[in-house]
């Protein structure tokens, strides 16, 4: 049986993007409640060498934005990564969900065996479609909405494994 790319991709992706904005805002409101800076837990990391909380929210809309525009065959648009609030955060995630939304099932369908080249800093990496899809970008979105999750975990935000996972239907 063969894989719907577009059923792997996108709508996997929105619901984990979609997660992400609830516990941003519930990270808002604990911030609030608690009179805590909101610059504290948007700068907080688990680590000092670790990538901070908006960066982890900056790289999975990245991989995200990036993993559709590819397997369809366009130039992932650019962000300036510049968000320093709960609320551009959000905006974000908004801006990359709609685009997602925009993607249609013929356009990612049947895009398994797609070369995919993506730019590193000193190298290009070269994937075909579905391990690009399976094995480097889902992995990378999960682990940068993990990271961030753990973050605010970490700092007292009350959320939990439901908040990660969403409603199941």
């Amino acid at each position: 049986m063969s894989i719907s790319m577009y059923q792997a991709s996108i709508p996997p992706i929105v619901r984990t993007l979609t997660n992400l904005r609830a516990i941003l805002e519930k990270a808002a409101a604990h911030a609030e409640a608690k009179k805590i800076a909101p610059s504290v837990l948007i700068n907080s990391r688990l680590y000092p060498d670790m990538l901070p909380f908006s960066r982890q929210i900056q790289i999975a809309t990245d991989n995200a934005k990036g993993a559709a525009s590819r397997l369809a065959g366009i130039e992932p648009p650019k962000y300036e990564d510049n968000e320093s609030t709960f609320l551009e955060l959000v905006a974000r995630i908004d801006k990359t969900i709609a685009l997602l939304e925009t993607f249609q099932p013929e356009q990612i369908d049947g895009s398994e065996d797609k070369t995919i080249s993506l730019p590193m800093r000193d190298k290009t990496l070269t994937f075909k479609g579905q391990f690009y899809l399976l094995e480097y970008a889902l992995p990378n979105i999960y682990f940068h909405v993990t990271t961030a999750y753990a973050i605010l975990r970490h700092d007292g935000v009350e959320i939990g494994k439901q908040d990660f996972l969403g409603k199941l239907s």
